[in-house]
Order: structure tokens, then sequence, then C-alpha cells
């Protein structure tokens, strides 16, 4: 699944690690079924992007199905391709358009929100209208769904949906071997989703009076710590890059590191971003931060931007270049972050480049970063949100179960009785 290792037309030897497919010839070639890993769906799209039948292959609608079948966590990120603004009716679109302009939700978020949405109302549509029972969801047209359909949606239609999802959904819609039924998290991010839907028509455009979703809970979540590499392990993963690239790579692994950045901060990153020792951030919700940058950071990145290429065009000014001369990817960067932590002896499928971030965090307040400080770094709007890297490996919490008076207490033998 690495980027680097594109096959050309004598080089037909994948190994059984490479979960992707790419086409070749203009056909999908599959190399090995994938499971549902988000990093190796985007690290397959990168490979697709990087040739030159990507246009045709994004609207040949055969060879995306045929590609889904090998690679089932594709199709969601293709459906995100289609527009909102041309398929969504009205109620939708008003919603969906508030949240791009006015909130400034990134347009993977407002897509994510469309289909959420819309799977939502093919299902009521179809639990509705008898006709359309034996139909696949996924062929049910919403572009009828106007305010009335919205408004007569009740509590019991949640729920009725909500077992949908925790027992009928299909896992990956164009796999034919694909098992059924979500997990708890994405439960409960498609029923956000719809309760941020009406609340936006109750609350905020007054359109309906009752909101079908006010008193309905969300699935319980199991909650996990975050997973982070050891002090030891964010050295070796450094110290072995090499080879191609290894000025960007090092450069983009030290930011990770040190800054704690998310993916979609490192690859908008310009170059007029740098600003003397600091980083001009812009994150979520189009909200710009700043990150002192310490010597590490500043030396990794005068060593990459001494061998930056100039390039003309739109991406001029991105800081991190692809090899075809265009601002990296998000799918080039997982892809790169899995090489090198396989190059590392790292088992790359248990991190991603986010784990990176939890990894930044961790090791901040492990050497003692106040709290609120790391906050500001991470770019989180609330405290409560940072405040789960307290608890992955706290040395407080060591000393206070050795402070009890009864932590060295030990078990006596009794006398036997003559």
């Amino acid at each position: 699944m690495y980027a680097d290792r594109l096959p050309s037309e004598t080089q037909s030897d994948w190994t059984q690690t490479d979960r992707c497919a790419i086409i070749r010839k203009g056909c999908i070639e599959p190399i090995v079924a994938a499971n549902s890993i988000r990093e190796e769906a985007e690290t397959a799209i990168w490979l697709i992007e990087q040739n030159d039948n990507f246009v045709q292959f994004r609207g040949d609608r055969t060879a995306r199905k045929s590609l889904f079948q090998v690679l089932p966590p594709l199709a969601g990120r293709f459906d995100t391709m289609i527009d909102y603004r041309t398929e969504a009716p009205q109620i939708l679109l008003d919603f969906l358009s508030y949240h791009e302009t006015v909130k400034a939700h990134s347009r993977r978020t407002v897509d994510e929100y469309f289909l959420d949405l819309r799977n939502f109302f093919r299902y009521m549509k179809q639990i509705r209208d008898p006709s359309l029972a034996d139909r696949n969801l996924d062929e049910i047209d919403i572009k009828d769904v106007d305010l009335d359909f919205v408004a007569s949606v009740t509590l019991t239609d949640i729920y009725s949906y909500m077992t949908y999802l925790s027992r009928d959904r299909i896992l990956h819609q164009n796999s034919p071997v694909s098992d059924y039924g979500l997990n708890a998290a994405s439960r409960a991010r498609k029923i956000a989703t719809i309760r941020s839907f009406y609340n936006y028509l109750t609350n905020k455009m007054h359109l309906i009076q009752e909101n079908p979703v006010k008193d309905i809970d969300s699935p319980k979540l199991q909650k996990t710590l975050p997973k982070y590499l050891t002090l030891d392990e964010s050295l070796k993963l450094l110290e072995s890059v090499d080879g191609k690239n290894q000025e960007r790579d090092y450069c983009i692994l030290t930011l990770f590191l040190n800054c704690g950045l998310r993916i979609s901060e490192l690859v908008g990153l310009n170059c007029r971003d740098i600003q003397d020792e600091a980083l001009r951030v812009l994150g979520k919700g189009n909200k710009i931060r700043i990150i002192y940058l310490n010597d590490a950071c500043l030396e990794a990145l005068r060593q990459y931007l001494a061998v930056r290429r100039p390039i003309t065009g739109r991406d001029s000014d991105a800081l991190f270049l692809s090899s075809r001369n265009e601002r990296i990817s998000r799918s080039m960067v997982h892809a790169m972050v899995k090489k090198r932590l396989a190059a590392a002896g790292i088992d790359a499928s248990q991190y991603s480049s986010h784990k990176l971030r939890h990894t930044a965090a961790t090791l901040m307040l492990q050497n003692g970063v106040d709290v609120r400080a790391v906050q500001e770094v991470l770019g989180h709007d609330h405290l409560n949100t940072t405040e789960i890297y307290t608890h992955v490996d706290n040395e407080s919490l060591r000393v206070a179960s050795r402070a009890t008076p009864l932590s060295k207490v030990k078990k006596r033998k009794k006398s036997e009785e003559s």
C-alpha cells in the first residue's frame, strides 16, 4: 500500500499486504481484498489519483462499482464526490449551505452530513411507501422530500431507524460479502447529524414546532484511551526516515509529533504560514491559531525548504508538495506515515497520522505542559476533549496509588495455635 511503490508495466509483484486497487491500462486491477480501515481506503484513492485515467474513472460508474466490490471502504469516499447542490432537495440544501457558509464547516464534513441525511430520508420513504419495499436503499431518490415530509417524522421513526442501523444496515453498500449493523460510534454520528438538522429547523429557522430528536439518547460509546507512540518509538520513527523525499517526510513527521497537527491542517499549510518561529494554522471551522515552533521543527523546516522545488500555478505556495508538484493530499500523507512506521519496525496497522497527534498531546502532558496550553496547541474548543490525554499515562496517578497509608501493608502469616 506504499505510495512510492506504484507498479510499472513490468512490475507485477505487489505483496499481499498491499490492500488497495489501481487503474492500469484503464482497467481496475484488484490487488487484495481490503477491510474497512479508513487510511487504507484513502491510500488506494491516492494511488488511483496518480493514474492519468483518474478523470475517466470518476465518471465511469461501472469501473467504480467494480472497484467497490474489491475495496468496500472506497464506496463512501467516492459518494462524497457527488455535489449535494445538485442532488439534495431544497430543505436539505438550505441546511447544508448554512453549515458550509455560515458555520464554516469543511466540504468533507458537509458531504458527510448530506450522506447521513440522504440515507435517513431514503429509509423513511421506503418504510412509508410499500412500492419501494423491494428497492435497494441507494436507488431511492429523495428530491421530493419537502418540509411536510420532514415535519411528519416522529420519535418512533427515529427509533426504527436506529434499529435499522444497528441490525440491518449493510456495512459496505457495494460489497456482496459485507456484514450488517453499524457500530455504536457510527450510529451516534448519524443520529447527531439528524439532531443537528432538526435543531436547525426548530431553533434557527423556526420552520417546525416539534423536534422528534430532542429527547433521544445517543448510543452509548465505549470509552477508549487514545493510542500513541512512546518517546522511544517516536525517536525510532524519526531516526528511520531516509531515501526518497526524506527531508519532506521527516519534516511532516516532526510537525505531527511536536505540534499535534490534524492531517487537514498539515496538508493545508502554505509557505507564508511560517512566521519567524511560529506557524499559522487554519483549523476546524476556519479558526486560525498560532503554534510556536521548537528547534526541532525549525531545523526540519529549514532542511526541507532547502530542497523544496519552486513551482508555479495554484499550488505554488503549498508547503508540502507531491512528486507531481501539487499540494500533497491527505491520502498521500496517510500512505507516507504507514510506510515510515513500517520501516521503523512499528506495527503500521495500529497507528495512523492522527495517532501522531495523540502522541504529541500525550508527550506534552507527560512532560509537565499545562493541560490548557495543550488545548491551545491542539485547537480543541473544549477542555474535556484535551483532558482525556491526562489519563493515558499519568504519573500523578501512580504517586497517588503509593501515597495511601495502606500501600505497603502485606498479609502476615498467622502463627499456628499450639
